[in-house]
């Protein structure tokens, strides 16, 4: 009988195949690889990195002290090492080079399984993934609650005068302090609430954490200002607490800005109350606003008159 060749190869082929992909299957069958190292790792100084893979048993024939982990970074083999954090752990620290901003690896397992007193070698291995470095991240505001007008840190990492703090989508004052933090000033929004804090700028809007503005009382003396054009008055804040670190800023806005020539109203840190100089410009009639305080709206009249 005639045996086509070509028909035979194919079939051997086949057969290998299927031997090889029954191998790779009971690799994956024998152990499990879990990646525990995010696809976006916080920029550091010293540019080194640190990658875990867990490997995990799922059959009793594995020889003890047999699993090999390796990463394999730009087609180089490392191995790794097992972690003190926890058994099944492996890690590995990788210095990244100069002027790159990603990674792409995968994990190689090479081990043992013990069958009538043989020792069979296997390997399994993961997808390839790719991990990037980012130059700017938010790790944590300072405190996650307060009064309106209190001054709160952010820390992190790649800021820039531009950022703005965000509550919802009313932006806040916001100062630069450093590339590694910002401070704003909590807004005169309503009070018992949990807001949404963001961080936006040039580069792209980044979430920050939950703040919740609380309720706070202050009294104002006089309760009222009337004035001759050219004149002065003292006007005292008072709240019931100490004003937090960085002082408590008080809002205060007009709808007659020619009539009145105030500075910015900040109580001092650990102090509870501030007085300042209200200078009267041009006759008119109006008030002075300061949000977030009382019913929602704390309302000072003022009248100057012509001298």
């Amino acid at each position: 009988m005639h045996i086509n060749r070509i028909s035979l190869a194919r079939k051997i082929l086949f057969g290998v195949g299927a031997t090889l992909g029954l191998a790779l299957l009971s690799g994956c069958d024998s152990v499990v690889l879990t990646n525990l190292t995010p696809n976006s790792l916080p920029e550091n100084p010293s540019q080194i990195y640190t990658i875990t893979l867990r490997v995990t048993p799922k059959i009793d024939t594995i020889v003890p002290g047999s699993i090999k982990p390796s990463i394999i970074i730009d087609g180089k083999n490392y191995p790794m090492t097992a972690s003190t954090l926890a058994e099944g752990l492996y890690e590995f620290e990788y210095q990244l080079p100069a002027g790159r901003d990603e990674l792409a690896y995968y994990f190689l397992v090479n081990y043992e399984t013990e069958n009538n007193n043989m020792h069979n070698p296997h390997d399994a291995y993961t997808e390839l993934t790719h991990a990037k470095i980012v130059h700017r991240y938010v790790l944590a505001l300072e405190v996650n609650r307060g009064p309106v007008g209190a001054r709160v840190s952010v820390l992190g990492r790649g800021f820039t005068p531009q950022d703005i703090i965000y509550f919802d989508n009313t932006p806040t004052r916001t100062v630069y302090e450093s590339p590694n933090a910002l401070s704003f000033f909590v807004p005169a929004l309503d009070a018992s609430r949990n807001y949404p804090v963001m961080l936006g700028s040039a580069a792209g809007n980044s979430p920050v954490g939950t703040f919740r503005i609380d309720t706070s009382s202050l009294s104002v003396s006089p309760s009222a200002l009337t004035l001759r054009t050219g004149e002065k008055q003292t006007l005292t804040f008072t709240v019931p607490n100490a004003a937090p670190p960085g002082g408590l800023l008080l809002d205060v806005t007009t709808d007659v800005p020619e009539s009145v020539i105030m500075p910015e109203v900040v109580v001092p840190a650990g102090q509870n109350s501030v007085t300042i100089t209200v200078e009267s410009g041009k006759p008119g009639t109006g008030s002075l606003f300061l949000k977030g305080y009382g019913a929602g709206e704390l309302t000072i009249p003022v009248t100057v008159t012509a001298k």
